[in-house]
């Protein structure tokens, strides 16, 4: 059934079809479209949560909205179209944190020369991306390491995810965590939702990730006071005093107190973005016959240069999100899914009342689900490579114990030289594997770690 779908759906030879590849890659517009829709819904948080974040640092709020939706829109049309990938990119919500407390409240620094240093970050990060450098990063990360990055990002979607709707919160009785409110009302719908996203894609009904997520903001806007219609068009005013575009300064950014700052955002996106990407290529299964991500190449640009317009419009610096495993797990295999994602965020600037409709807990159940998918990495771990297995759970348990995908993978790689050097086994060890780590260890260990 699934076959004649995917044969019927797109007229063999049509422009969609050939410009993304659908039928080739098994999948229908009606599928990638759903992705979309879903990966949109599963993101669109960062429209409320980035300016709220730069705005506790002085950026204006609504420059910030503006912002975050054209560098969603750029990235992830450019994503799309360009690399053909189902990966949407946006603001990335760490670095953001690390862009409004560290930089400008933390060390002073004021916004025009922030966004410099984000645009130098773009610039820098782009050009290692196009010489090869980042590609062949990629290439020397051990299969071990990279799927360990995919579990461990899993476990990282799901503590996100259940912390945003407080089912899981801060201890202050001695362990890190502890059990919410389970009374709660967002807490019981995220549970709710959670189970019913498991049966709906059990039964293999279309869209079901994207069904519960539209069924729980219904749910919230009749059974939930916070949950309020406040409109739905607002015009963005493009032309305002506080507008961020183009107000970035450059030369300031080159001074040598900020050159290190920038490096250290540099360094934090080779290894996270790039661990994001493996993995939710892996969950869209799109790797070709030498475990290649396919236009991989295209898709460490796409991110890359959508960090220079970050600089230039007024945003934190970007990269895919994590949530783009909402789509993929949703059926996304092409570039039309960040298509349809670029096309929302950039309607989402007209249409940004609408964004309060959708409560965290109507989101949370996708990406625990997609979290709880991406644990099935454990399986690809070779155990009969038992350094190469436990340098992949080192990565894993890391990631979610420090809430920084760099740090676990700065720790599996440290495990992994370790270990083969105790094993006997030095001789497996690539010469592109201790140059990364000796890197990743020289870049903690000097203190530049974000």
């Amino acid at each position: 059934m699934s076959e004649q779908l995917s044969s019927t759906a797109v007229p063999s030879g049509s422009f969609l079809d050939r410009y993304f590849s659908i039928q080739q890659r098994g999948s229908t517009v009606r599928q990638e479209v759903i992705a979309g829709l879903t990966t949109f819904l599963a993101m669109v948080y960062s429209v409320i949560v980035v300016p709220n974040m730069l705005g506790q640092a002085g950026f204006d709020p609504g420059a910030v909205f503006i912002a975050t939706c054209l560098i969603a829109s750029f990235g992830s049309l450019l994503m799309g179209l360009w690399a053909n990938l189902p990966m949407a990119i946006g603001c990335a919500i760490s670095l953001t944190a690390f862009t409004a407390f560290s930089l400008v409240l933390g060390q002073g620094m004021s916004i025009p020369v922030t966004l410099g240093a984000i645009f130098l970050m773009g610039v820098t990060f782009t050009l290692v991306s196009v010489t090869g450098i980042r590609q062949w990063v990629l290439a020397n990360l051990p299969k071990g390491i990279a799927h360990g990055t995919g579990i461990g990002i899993g476990l990282f979607l799901l503590l996100i995810a259940t912390n945003s709707v407080q089912l899981i919160v801060a201890n202050s009785a001695g362990l890190p965590v502890k059990l919410g409110d389970i009374n709660s009302l967002p807490v019981i719908a995220t549970i709710l939702g959670l189970a019913a996203t498991i049966g709906l894609e059990r039964r293999g009904v279309p869209g079901g990730i994207l069904l519960v997520i539209i069924a729980l903001s219904v749910f919230g806007l009749v059974f939930d006071p916070s949950v309020k219609y406040q409109g739905l068009f607002a015009l963005p005013d493009l032309t305002s005093e506080h507008s961020l575009i183009g107000q970035l300064d450059i030369m300031g950014a080159f001074n040598p107190v900020v050159l290190p700052i920038v490096l250290a955002l540099v360094m934090t996106a080779i290894f996270d973005a790039t661990g994001t990407i493996r993995a939710v290529a892996g969950q869209a299964n799109l790797f070709d016959k030498d475990d290649n991500i396919v236009g991989g190449g295209k898709a460490l640009t796409s991110d890359s240069v959508s960090s220079m317009v970050a600089g230039l419009v007024g945003g934190a610096p970007a990269a895919v999100y994590i949530e783009s495993a909402a789509g993929t797990a949703a059926g996304g295999k092409t570039g039309l899914t960040a298509t349809i994602v670029g096309v929302l965020f950039l309607l989402m600037m007209f249409l940004a009342p609408l964004s309060y409709l959708v409560p965290a807990y109507a989101t949370a159940p996708a990406l625990m689900y997609v979290g709880l998918l991406m644990l099935s990495n454990v399986a690809k771990l070779d155990f009969d490579d038992k350094v190469d297995a436990m340098a992949g759970l080192t990565c894993a348990v890391f990631i979610i114990l420090s809430c920084n995908i760099v740090t676990g993978i700065m720790l599996g790689f440290v495990t992994l030289v370790v270990g083969r050097i105790c094993s006997g086994e030095w001789r497996k060890l690539k010469v592109g594997v201790l140059a990364i780590t000796l890197g990743l260890v020289v870049f903690y260990m000097g203190g530049w770690a974000i």
